[in-house]
């Protein structure tokens, strides 16, 4: 990390600096100038000094022997009764990101009673399952599941590590990979591998108007959180390949600053994730009459409702329900899209459905390039007499 450097030898105390500073970091205490945290390292002090006595000094870190770090570490969530799907989808990656590489994957779970867990984890293609054990780990602790993280890492040496961009996930990975001083890539939504190992990891930038390919060179581990529902999930083995090893929970990985007062499960609510049909409202429906239309088509179609960010905006759709770069990502087996433009930012988040139907009144609409059926016409014309014909057939 660069830093900014006074030499006070040279400096003439002219208070310059000081007072040109926009961020008020410069300060002058007994006849010195002093830089503090608010820093921004703007360098207007640098180019205005008259005698050059404020410089940038480049800190310059070593480069990290690649050799030494091989394999893919996929970190393993669950609820202690199933393991999450997109753990799945990470190892369905690891396996297609190692092949060329040869690279092997290995897995990482804690908790309480979960050997059973890990068992089942022989028979998705990983070679090996780190399994930390232990009645400290029954509840997520950040802090302790920490410790664990950095334990295996250091028992391996990854080159990579995979997490799922979820709620624990998103908390996690951050925390471990500052241990190691080294890079983080959230919300991946695609992944590559270089002939020596570096990982190009691939996401949404400036609102999902580029995609940015990120890449660490110089440290190890990789870390990356990935999307949900953006990667393909491993098939399972007739026979389960691997190993578990099982690992110890010292004092030091069980130590924790968090106490846990009282845990409180949330009711389980339906999510777009998982729904194998969707009808999206898109900004051509204008009012709460017309969101009323459209969940009485999903809900003789037994299908749940989905918006766009603008229907969000509007405030006619929960942020739960939106698809898109800045929502959830989906897959289902049919998804008809109600009024829907199909502007990148929305398409990014449902583009691997199986079945796209688009019903829009625009022939031009970029959702028809993505659909494999295009229905021109009003949805006010079009929704209420696909309703009567469904109910016209239930009857």
């Amino acid at each position: 990390m660069a830093q900014l450097v006074i030499n006070h030898d040279t400096c003439i105390q002219c208070g310059l600096c000081v007072a040109q500073c926009p961020f008020a970091a410069m300060s002058m205490v007994d006849g010195k100038v002093e830089i503090n945290a608010a820093c921004k390292m703007c360098r207007i002090c640098v180019k205005n000094c008259p005698v050059n006595a404020i410089h940038i000094e480049e800190e310059q870190k070593a480069e990290v022997d690649k050799s030494q770090w091989q394999d893919i570490l996929v970190y393993i969530e669950h609820d202690h009764k199933m393991i999450h799907p997109i753990s799945y989808e990470l190892i369905g990656k690891a396996l297609e990101l190692a092949r060329p590489v040869h690279m092997k994957v290995a897995a990482l779970m804690a908790g309480k009673n979960i050997k059973k867990l890990a068992e089942e984890l022989l028979y998705s293609g990983v070679d090996r399952v780190y399994l930390y054990e232990d009645d400290s780990l029954e509840i997520f602790r950040v802090d302790s599941y920490a410790n664990v993280f950095e334990d295996c890492i250091h028992r391996m040496k990854p080159s990579v590590c995979l997490v799922g961009a979820t709620i624990t996930g998103r908390s996690l990975a951050p925390r471990v990979a500052v241990r190691f001083q080294t890079g983080l890539t959230a919300d991946c939504t695609s992944l590559e591998m270089r002939e020596n190992t570096d990982l190009i990891q691939i996401r949404p930038a400036f609102g999902g108007n580029i995609m940015a390919q990120i890449i660490n060179t110089r440290c190890r581990p990789q870390f990356a959180t990935v999307r949900y529902k953006v990667m393909n999930a491993s098939e399972r083995l007739r026979k389960p390949q691997g190993k578990i090893i099982e690992c110890k929970v010292s004092d030091e990985i069980k130590k924790s600053d968090i106490e846990i007062l009282k845990v409180e499960k949330k009711a389980k609510v339906s999510s777009i994730e998982e729904a194998e049909s969707l009808v999206v409202a898109g900004s051509a429906i204008k009012d709460e009459k017309g969101m009323k239309m459209i969940r009485e088509f999903a809900s003789l179609l037994n299908a749940s409702v989905a918006v766009t960010r603008p229907m969000v905006e509007k405030g006619l759709g929960h942020v739960n329900q939106q698809i898109g770069l800045s929502g959830r990502t989906v897959k289902p087996k049919l998804i008809i899209t109600c009024g829907v433009s199909g502007a990148i930012q929305f398409t990014a988040g449902m583009k691997d459905s199986e079945m796209i139907i688009a019903i829009n009144k625009d022939p031009h609409a970029p959702i028809f390039d993505l659909a494999h059926y295009a229905v021109v016409d009003d949805i006010y014309t079009l929704i209420p007499k696909l309703i009567a014909k469904i109910k016209e057939g239930k009857s």
